[in-house]
């Protein structure tokens, strides 16, 4: 009974608030507030009191799946609070134009991304990149007198300029990243040989230059599926004789294999397998596993 009572979870009830579309879910206490799918809520955060959608209603979740302190939830947003957060917008759009000027008065090679305000408007956040360091410490006495209010300028990566900015990839659809990847993962040059993919880096890079993420995400269904299907150079019995495995499609479950001299395709689950390839050297395992796209 004492060992069941020490295995119990702890639970916490939470409201689940996304910031920005395709952005990750933080939790945040509900101090008594009950949210719908479609209620905007005020919060208390550490950067000051943001405004968000609200991505998970009211539920119970485990102790450790809460990054503590968990901070509250204000109030479900009124029609109020959805007018304050329009101006906000708008004036994000007439600061970015501002600040423009400013870098450019200043000599600075930095190419702004987006501006932020908190929601009761105390701190404003730009965003922007650039190749090295930036000493902006003039360009933020200057901001503060203009706006007068707190100034912070965030230097971020390439990836995040994507995530923010949004856009299309190469396959048509609006990026991974500013749509439903709410974090960023490794990406290995392994992952696009293992689905392959040509290794020519324009094929494999997303608008933002670097491993498209879809490698990352998709690489568990390719290695799933590479298990159930024979590798190439292996030697299978079909329905028409032995042959040698070719080329291998695992999504699909076909396979193509050369019996004397001519190919037929095959399902995988049509032939037997009759012997494996060497595995390739330990040098070489080492070589794709240090083909790391660092985030």
């Amino acid at each position: 009974m004492a060992e069941e009572i020490f295995n119990e979870e702890k639970k916490l009830e939470v409201i689940g608030i996304r910031f920005k579309e395709g952005g990750k879910v933080y939790y945040f206490d509900p101090k008594g507030n009950v949210a719908k799918a479609t209620d905007y809520a005020v919060v208390e955060t550490a950067r000051g009191t943001e405004f968000g959608k609200v991505a998970c209603v009211n539920k119970l979740v485990s102790e450790t799946e809460v990054v503590p302190p968990l901070r509250p939830v204000i109030r479900i947003a009124t029609e109020q609070d959805m007018k304050t957060n329009e101006e906000n917008k708008k004036k994000e759009a007439n600061a970015i134009k501002v600040c423009q000027d400013k870098v450019a008065s200043h000599g600075l090679e930095m190419k702004l991304i987006e501006a932020e305000y908190t929601f009761d408007g105390s701190k404003l956040t730009f965003y922007f990149t650039a190749d090295g360091r930036i000493d902006f410490r003039d360009l933020v006495k200057d901001l503060a007198a203009t706006f007068r209010t707190r100034i912070e300028l965030r230097q971020i990566g390439i990836r995040d300029e994507a995530k923010l900015m949004g856009g299309l990839g190469v396959c048509g659809r609006a990026f991974c990243c500013n749509t439903f990847l709410p974090d960023f993962c490794q990406v290995s040059i392994k992952m696009a040989k293992e689905q392959s993919l040509s290794l020519n880096s324009s094929k494999i890079s997303g608008a933002c230059g670097r491993l498209m993420c879809c490698l990352r995400f998709e690489h568990d269904t390719y290695v799933q599926e590479i298990r159930r299907t024979p590798p190439v150079d292996s030697t299978v019995k079909t329905a028409d004789g032995v042959g040698q495995v070719t080329e291998i499609a695992p999504l699909t479950g076909m396979i193509k294999v050369k019996i004397d001299e001519s190919i037929k395709s095959y399902h995988r689950d049509n032939v037997k397998i009759l012997s494996m390839p060497k595995p390739k050297g330990k040098r070489d395992e080492k070589d794709d596993d240090e083909e790391i796209d660092e985030q």
